[in-house]
């Protein structure tokens, strides 16, 4: 990652890379970090297969980022709809590592951060 980019632009490089994980199988070079994981809540685990596919490109593609759902710029939270679903968010976190005990004291840094990218029904927010 490039050092001119500044701490906040980072982060949000880090967590678009995450985001453009979400749903496919991951392959992970020698160099390449363990940048986190996808996980959902039993509401979405419950929909339809067809529903979590289009959820996983939902969250994906999304690019809808404003001052009202993005205001520090980290590109970490959104929502979407689902025909027959309703409503849906994803949040992204920041632990110190895979073990998710602690938050990161520095999630610009994949070295010294793990993320859980969490996808949800709006009403389990």
């Amino acid at each position: 990652m490039s050092p001119r980019l500044s701490r906040t632009e980072r982060i949000a490089k880090l967590n678009d890379q995450l985001r453009a994980r979400v749903g496919l199988p991951v392959f992970l070079g020698e160099s390449e970090p363990d940048l986190g994981v996808t996980v959902m809540t039993r509401g979405v685990a419950a929909l339809t297969p067809e529903q979590i596919i289009e959820a996983w490109m939902c969250v994906r593609s999304f690019a809808d980022f404003t001052e009202g759902n993005d205001p520090y710029g980290e590109r970490d939270f959104g929502g979407f709809t689902i025909e027959c679903a309703g409503r849906l968010f994803w949040k992204i976190d920041y632990y110190a590592d895979r073990a998710c005990d602690s938050g990161s004291e520095d999630p610009a840094d994949p070295d010294r951060s793990y993320r859980v990218l969490t996808i949800m029904l709006a009403e389990e927010y």
